[in-house]
């Protein structure tokens, strides 16, 4: 197991910013750490990363307690926190450098973190120089030098055009083939391209720790259906566990169930049974956004 927490509070004076969080993350497994500002986000990796400690708890990265054995800890972990800090005024290959001494780690795995984070064309460059995109997979090196088993990223994605965006997904998503990689993001796109789980936390408690499929289906579900004319909405609520229909326009109309259980073969029979012609019949799959919005709905921030 590589990161494993259990029952984990943090206070800051009389304010509770984690309340008795517990969960474990595997290897290899992208996770997706994710919720409003003030949900105690980044106090929870701080904590993982041997920043801050808990006031209640236990937590574990790598086999190593973050409190008890923080050297190993920190050994077993690349962190890029939010605000990635760079030094503008070095070069690239100068800064890696730099911070390879520090690692105490051979000189040669400077190119291979180059070339694996995609920075060759760049490395010749002062830092200041570099665009977000590059910053940010310089911050990404830094964090591999010392190749550790365990990635943690807050906010990686912060500030990137839409290219770079991609590019960092893609990076991180290769890299989460081998390690461990515990992400905090507010892009809920980047979250269903490369998580393999998500976390959600709201007023420092967890409210959901699932694959997105599991999230999905415990929520109701919407089938779109058109028909060859308009159909009476009084007439599709005699369909089981229906919740609402809403006729969208002209003859198509949705209808919210309030099952996760597949209902399109349920409306093709009621459609047959009572001669009613479907043009076009389709699942829509509730968004993440919208997920999270209900997950984490009323959320009064607290500081983290």
């Amino acid at each position: 197991m590589s990161i494993e927490v259990e029952n984990i509070s943090k206070l800051y004076g009389s304010q509770k910013a984690l309340n008795n969080i517990s969960f474990k993350v595997n290897k290899p497994e992208i996770v997706g750490f994710l919720g409003p500002n003030g949900a105690g986000k980044s106090t929870m990796m701080k904590i993982l990363t041997t920043f801050i400690e808990a006031s209640e708890g236990h937590a574990k990265v790598n086999g190593f307690d973050v409190n008890l054995d923080k050297q190993k800890v920190q050994q077993s972990v690349g962190y890029l926190p939010e605000h990635n800090p760079l030094y503008l005024d070095q070069y690239v290959r100068e800064y890696l450098g730099f911070n390879a001494a520090i690692y105490g780690v051979d000189s040669k795995r400077i190119d291979d973190v180059i070339k694996l984070t995609g920075i060759t064309p760049e490395a010749h460059k002062k830092i200041g120089q570099l665009s977000k995109g590059y910053r940010q997979r310089v911050g990404l090196a830094n964090a591999l030098l010392h190749n550790p088993d365990v990635l943690i990223l807050d906010e990686p994605t912060t500030g990137l055009d839409p290219n770079q965006l991609v590019e960092i997904r893609n990076l991180i998503k290769s890299i989460g083939k081998e390690k461990t990689v515990f992400l905090s993001t507010h892009i809920m796109q980047e979250v269903e391209a490369m998580c393999d789980r998500v976390i959600i936390i709201s007023k420092g408690e967890i409210v959901a720790n699932k694959t997105l499929k599991e999230l999905r289906d415990d929520k109701e579900q919407v089938v779109l259906v058109e028909f060859d004319y308009r159909v009476e909405i009084i007439f599709l609520e005699k369909l089981p566990h229906v919740k609402e229909v809403v006729n969208i326009h002209d003859f198509v109309y949705e209808i919210t169930f309030a099952t996760s259980e597949d209902m399109r073969s349920h409306v093709f029979d009621f459609a047959h049974d009572n001669e009613l012609k479907i043009l076009q019949l389709n699942q829509k799959n509730a968004s993440l956004e919208s997920l999270f919005r209900e997950l984490t709905a009323d959320t009064k921030a607290i500081q983290e």
